[in-house]
């Protein structure tokens, strides 16, 4: 099955809205950008959140922004992602740490110009600029799929804005032309567009040939990446633009660049999803801070099929890092 998962280059909170952060400039894929919404609030909002990720909040004013202390999380999504997809760990998040996900370029609402950069350089500086404009660092990250990969990209990068680092069912080792191709095939058999969500929840769910059960959480993950349009449902994401994101990262390995992430690192793979054991065990071998949880029942999309199952699996790494 492809690795679908969760990035934007916008910046919600997931919690108290935040007031007051520096803009950034215009960005190829979405700056900070200061709005008044409804309830009369100035938010930082570069990604025009999703409400499930950033909470509508009537009474909050600026001087509920969480402290400078507060732990910061910075929640990456995977390919075809968004910040949508960490609602449910963002909420139990957001009770004790400044908890933002990014919608990353090409991603959810980020723009999505046709000549964008979609190199891994420039999501490690998306995510990097996020840690340094909204003064989260340092701060735990916590990747899905190829938002992992951003993380120990950005933590071997700048290990001064990075405390802890989660990735979440991502591979080290290369993964080829095949794959690639395999993708490219797969993107051109969708049948869209799609009538209703409905249909967007069976087929992914259920009629995808990449599916050997049926798989609801599946179905309704890809029902948050779609929108409507006048003939149907459509992806809010360009296919083109995931293949040009997956080429960056697919040829090569990157088992270098996480023997230089220094921090706590704790890998996480879901018993069914596209990291296998051998290789997670590996990778922890090689992290020189690594630790090792493994979710059963849950494929690759682990957050989104056992949610508390993987805050189980989570919170107690974020704790010991937040204690030292």
């Amino acid at each position: 099955m492809p690795q679908a998962g969760v990035p934007r280059s916008g910046v919600p909170q997931a919690g108290v809205p935040q007031a007051g952060v520096p803009q950034s400039g215009p960005r190829e894929a979405g700056g900070l950008e200061h709005g008044a919404h409804p309830d009369g609030v100035t938010r930082t909002d570069p990604t025009h959140a999703h409400p499930d990720t950033a909470p509508h909040h009537p009474d909050a004013t600026p001087s509920r922004t969480p402290a400078p202390t507060t732990p910061g999380v910075l929640l990456l999504h995977g390919l075809m992602g968004r910040a949508s997809h960490w609602a449910s760990t963002a909420r139990w998040l957001s009770e004790r740490h400044r908890a933002v996900a990014l919608d990353q370029r090409g991603h959810g609402q980020s723009e999505k110009p046709p000549q964008a950069a979609f190199t891994r350089e420039a999501y490690v500086e998306d995510a990097e600029a996020a840690l340094e404009q909204l003064g989260l660092g340092p701060a735990v990250l916590v990747g899905h799929a190829m938002g992992a990969l951003t993380g120990w990209q950005l933590a071997a990068k700048r290990p001064d804005l990075v405390r802890g680092l989660i990735v979440c069912d991502m591979r080290a080792s290369a993964l080829g032309a095949a794959s690639q191709r395999e993708w490219a095939d797969w993107f051109k058999s969708w049948p869209v567009p799609f009538a209703t969500l409905a249909d967007v929840r069976k087929w992914f769910g259920e009629d995808d040939p990449w599916v050997e059960r049926p798989n609801p959480a599946r179905g309704a993950f890809y029902a948050e990446v779609m929108h409507e349009s006048a003939d149907g449902w459509r992806p809010v994401f360009e296919p083109e633009q995931m293949l040009k994101s997956r080429e960056t990262w697919v040829y090569d390995a990157h088992w270098e660049e996480l023997a230089q992430v220094q921090c706590p690192s704790l890998v996480v793979r879901g018993l069914d999803g596209e990291l296998g054991r051998a290789e997670a065990q590996e990778m922890v071998r090689v992290l020189p801070r690594g630790q090792y949880a493994e979710v059963s029942d849950a494929g690759h999309l682990v957050h989104y099929d056992q949610p508390e199952a993987w805050r189980a699996a989570i919170e107690p790494f974020l704790e010991g890092v937040f204690g030292e």
